[in-house]
This record gives structure tokens, C-alpha cells and sequence, in this order.
């Protein structure tokens, strides 16, 4: 049983929560995630894992309410017990094992979409940590949606926001601010870019044409996170890779995205069906 040490709300129907695990917030590295089940009937969760503090024991997610798994765990408080909490999982950022030397002569751009913020975070807190400057595009629906901007300013070079109905910072997606940002004559050496997959794949269309290299965290469907059930396949440079083992960071301008965001829909009606609020509240996924 894993403790709920901490619970905030962030913004509508997203909250953060510090989860007591000790093991993991030791080993855990930026880029990984871990999988956790809420009680013993609950289905298997994928969150990655936005902070760790390894004197404290804790790990820190953010999550964002949007089926009947994550209704329930938005249930849950500061001082209630999770079932289970599995990790790290996946590989870390690549980053982490590139000459910090050499690091530190690249314009580094990192791009998040909506909770995607969750995972970028961690990223560019470790460059920090060892001296190495990074810019953030965090792009948000509108201003009420905005999260970790002060926390992503503390650890960032630049911190750019931009939001689809212009209510805070830049107006418009952003692909559009990346490419304002090039336009006033500024250099990047590599994108990272973590969010919807359907915001991924426009960014790597857009750096592709610019000439920037992209990496991309994916995030398809999973189960078991182990690479047993073969669940979170992707194609990458026409071979098959799995997110969980495999990943979840590739070369974006390799990943084959359409056929990423058709197998996304697969289980949509059962989804449906499963995200009502009588299920729901018969007790969730059986």
C-alpha cells in the first residue's frame, strides 16, 4: 500500500498528488513512469512521474481526470492508500547519458502540451541541476488550464506560454509560437515535445521543414508496461518498438503517428461504456 502524502488541485480536472514510495523516488530517473492500480480490482494506470525527492521518499504525479479510473482516484486524499505503485518504468530521457559538456553548447527547445507539462518538467529541472539551459513552449486551451508555469519558470532559460483562445501569453498552438520564435531569427538544436499525440506529430511536421531534430515521449494505449502484452506498439522507422520498454522517447520525425492515432480509437466505444457514471458507480473496471 502506497500513501497519499500530498494532494493539490492544479486546474479543472487536473490535481497532483505526492505518493510515498521510497524505492521508486530513489531510482526514478526524468523521462520514466510508473504504473499504479487504485485498489485491487482497479485497472493498471501509466503516469509519468513529474519529481522525485529521495530523502522524503516521495513521488510526485500529475493527473488528469478523464475516465472512471481517474475519477476515482480523484476521490482520494492526503492520507489515503493507493494499491499498488510500480516503477520506474521505461527508459530515461536520453539526455541524461549525453557529455553534459556538449549539452551545454545546444539550443535546447522543450514543447509540452496541456498536462504533457507533468513530464517535461523533470527534464529541464535535471539540466538545470547541471548547468544546462533550456527554453519551454507549454500550450494550454486557455488561461484557466495553466499549469507548473512557476515551477517550469524556476528551473528554465525561457518559458514561453501560449494558449489556443489567446486568454494568457502567446495566442495560438504551439507549432505557431515555435515558429514565431524562429522567425524573430532564433536557432534550435533539438526540440523535445511531450503532449496529445495528435500535437506531437504537428510539431515534428513543423521541425521537420525546419530542420530540428525531435524527440517525442509517446504515450499509446498500455497494460502491463512490462512489454509482454505488446499493447503500447508503435511503429518507428517501419520497425516495431513498444513504448513501455522500448521508450516512451523516439526520434519523432520516425514515428509513424497516423497509425499511432488510429490505434488510440480502438477501444473508443468500449471507453464509452465504461466512463458512464452508473458504471462508475458500481465500482469502476471489473
Amino acid at each position: 500500500m502506497y500513501k497519499i502524502l500530498e494532494k493539490k488541485v492544479l486546474a479543472p480536472s487536473i490535481f497532483m498528488m505526492k505518493i510515498l514510495a521510497p524505492r521508486v523516488a530513489k531510482a526514478a530517473m526524468p523521462g520514466q513512469f510508473i504504473i499504479l492500480r487504485v485498489d485491487e480490482k482497479g485497472e493498471r494506470i501509466p503516469l509519468t512521474v513529474c519529481d522525485t525527492d529521495a530523502n522524503e521518499g516521495s513521488v510526485t504525479i500529475v493527473v488528469q481526470t478523464i475516465g472512471c479510473s481517474t475519477r476515482q482516484m480523484e476521490g482520494y486524499e492526503a492520507g489515503d492508500f493507493f494499491y499498488d505503485f510500480v516503477g520506474p518504468l521505461g527508459v530515461e530521457s536520453e539526455l541524461i547519458s549525453e557529455d553534459k559538456d556538449e549539452l551545454k553548447k545546444l539550443k535546447i527547445m522543450f514543447i509540452s502540451g496541456g498536462v504533457g507539462a507533468a513530464p517535461v518538467y523533470p527534464q529541464v529541472k535535471w539540466l538545470h541541476e547541471n548547468g544546462i539551459k533550456a527554453d519551454v513552449i507549454m500550450g494550454f486551451k486557455n488561461k484557466e488550464m495553466v499549469i507548473l508555469e512557476e515551477e517550469m519558470k524556476s528551473v528554465s532559460n525561457n518559458v514561453y506560454v501560449a494558449t489556443d483562445d489567446g486568454s494568457y501569453g502567446f495566442k495560438g498552438m504551439v507549432t505557431n509560437q515555435l515558429q514565431a520564435l524562429v522567425d524573430e531569427g532564433n536557432h534550435y538544436d533539438l526540440v523535445v515535445a511531450i503532449g496529445p499525440m495528435i500535437m506531437m506529430k504537428f510539431v515534428c511536421k513543423l521541425t521537420e521543414q525546419l530542420g530540428i531534430k525531435t524527440v517525442v515521449s509517446m504515450n499509446p494505449i498500455m497494460v502491463d508496461g512490462t512489454g509482454m502484452c505488446g499493447a503500447c506498439r508503435i511503429t518507428v522507422d517501419g520497425e516495431t518498438k513498444f513504448a513501455c520498454v522500448d521508450g516512451p522517447e523516439f526520434d519523432g520525425h520516425k514515428v509513424n503517428f497516423d497509425e499511432a492515432l488510429n490505434r488510440s480509437t480502438m477501444y473508443k466505444a468500449e471507453e464509452a461504456v465504461k466512463n458512464t457514471e452508473t458504471y462508475c458507480a458500481a465500482g469502476g473496471i471489473k
